[in-house]
């Protein structure tokens, strides 16, 4: 039997799923806690054995890998105006696979240089200005961030008028410097391939090592590339399909995780309804958004402090039938261990957790999703539209461990369509929800870098259509 081996080195889990290269099928899973602190291919080779165990002895075709480990692609983005420049700086970062933490515009203080020191990023994303607009904000920007303590790259996507000297900048302060083109080089006019071509070089070149994964690296075929770059290039795959194959057409997707809730949509987002217009940027087709507080595991008791905030909670416990105590009972349980599951000894705790991912759902769907409000013009009643209407999007997608082994993922995934509580959220009315219920989305990420079809086949014979 010939075999590829595609790993996901996750937050949590490292996770190793075995396709056939014949027949092209998953004939194999494995699953090991991942051992950032120690060594990665400690619980790679404690996934691996799993295949072995299953499989037996077998060729391998080839071995290949993307990682969300040790806390990820960690960025920090700034731009000029925050629907705008700013906005166009994060879609670029999550586009890339990065877990963007925090995004700033227009001129960067002195206070938020420790705000940024404390995120400790991987790489600052500095964008601001049109192409002959604005040079004063990203200059102003490059001599705050070229203060910052920390070892971190600087990728600079701005005004091209401004790059030269920001570039100067930013290397007398000892920061290490990409140049790109401008992520919006004309007003509304999104050029995010460049920077995000730039963060996916820096993070395969230099930042894999300082994770500590370039012996992991080293035992692949690949680079080692973000687990949500694979997850987006698999969600692309699906909806377009190839020259051999359809794929599904408009859809979203969510993967919830341990550190971050990652939601993806392949649509045009274009108003769906008479007198509605876009304000502010077209977002792209292909879009990627992550939410850092909701977090299954590492992020968890961020995810519960927005709940203690919307109400202290009652909502919460009410809509679920359990008590604020056993909700921090689980918590407490988490932080002591994240490879926790809610079962066996824990599994009264099963309905708690569920109910975690489910306001995860809610939440990072109202986050990614393009909203409309009324306003007043001289030709009558408009509807201004941010963001993308989802609304006609055919198929949800919900992947990650906490819906896969949930006892009712159905319930969980509900909370991706719109409800009358959503008010002007432009979340999809009907869709299809497919359970991606063998996790394998990063893994066609992957796959799809050397057989797309092979890896469309197998994503349109593994989902399993629940609602």
């Amino acid at each position: 039997m010939k075999i590829y081996l595609l790993t996901d080195f996750g937050s949590t889990y490292t996770k190793v799923t075995a396709i056939d290269v014949e027949y092209g099928t998953i004939v194999a899973f494995g699953k090991a806690f991942t051992t950032i602190e120690d060594d990665v291919t400690i619980g790679y080779n404690n996934a691996l054995s799993q295949i072995y165990q299953q499989l037996g002895q077998f060729v391998l075709a080839a071995s290949l890998a993307c990682s969300s480990a040790a806390g990820g692609l960690k960025m920090v983005s700034s731009g000029l105006v925050p629907d705008l420049t700013a906005k166009a700086s994060r879609l670029a970062a999550a586009s890339a696979g990065a877990k963007v933490m925090k995004t700033y515009s227009y001129e960067l203080t002195e206070f938020e240089i420790e705000e940024i020191e404390a995120i400790n990023p991987d790489i600052v994303l500095l964008s601001g200005g049109i192409d002959g607009g604005n040079k004063a904000v990203i200059l102003h920007n490059a001599s705050i961030i070229a203060k910052v303590a920390g070892e971190f790259f600087v990728i600079v996507a701005g005004n091209r008028s401004a790059a030269t000297q920001a570039r100067e900048i930013l290397e007398a302060g000892g920061k290490k410097v990409v140049v790109c083109e401008n992520v919006m080089p004309a007003f509304g006019k999104l050029n995010i391939m460049p920077a995000k071509a730039a963060i996916r070089d820096l993070f395969i070149a230099n930042i894999i090592t300082a994770k500590g994964l370039d012996k992991a690296a080293a035992m692949m075929d690949m680079e080692i590339i973000p687990t949500p770059l694979a997850v987006f290039e698999a969600c692309e795959l699906l909806s377009n399909g190839t020259k051999a194959e359809k794929g599904l057409g408009e859809l979203m997707a969510y993967d919830l995780g341990g550190a971050t809730t990652d939601v993806y949509s392949m649509a045009d987002g274009m108003p769906k309804v008479p007198n509605s217009f876009i304000s502010g940027i077209n977002e792209p087709f292909a879009k990627r958004s992550v939410e850092g507080d909701l977090g299954m595991r590492y992020s968890l008791t961020a995810m519960y402090d927005l709940i203690v905030e919307e109400d202290g909670g009652a909502s919460f416990c009410t809509a679920g039938g359990f008590a604020m105590g056993a909700v921090q009972s689980w918590l407490e349980i988490c932080r002591n261990d994240p490879s926790v599951m809610p079962h066996n000894e824990y599994a009264k705790y099963a309905d708690i957790d569920a109910s975690f991912a489910a306001y995860a759902i809610r939440v990072g769907a109202s986050r990614h999703v393009g909203r409309t409000q009324k306003i007043y013009t001289p030709n009558g009643e408009m509807l201004s539209q941010e963001g993308k209407d989802l609304t006609q999007v055919r198929y949800v997608i919900g992947s990650g461990g906490a819906v896969i082994n949930a006892q009712n993922p159905l319930n969980i995934m509900k909370e991706a369509i719109y409800s009358p509580r959503d008010l002007n959220d432009l979340k999809p009315l009907a869709p299809k929800i497919l359970l991606d219920e063998r996790n394998c989305l990063a893994a066609m990420g992957l796959l799809a870098r050397r057989e797309p079809d092979m890896a469309l086949r197998i994503m349109k014979d593994s989902f399993v259509e629940i609602g």
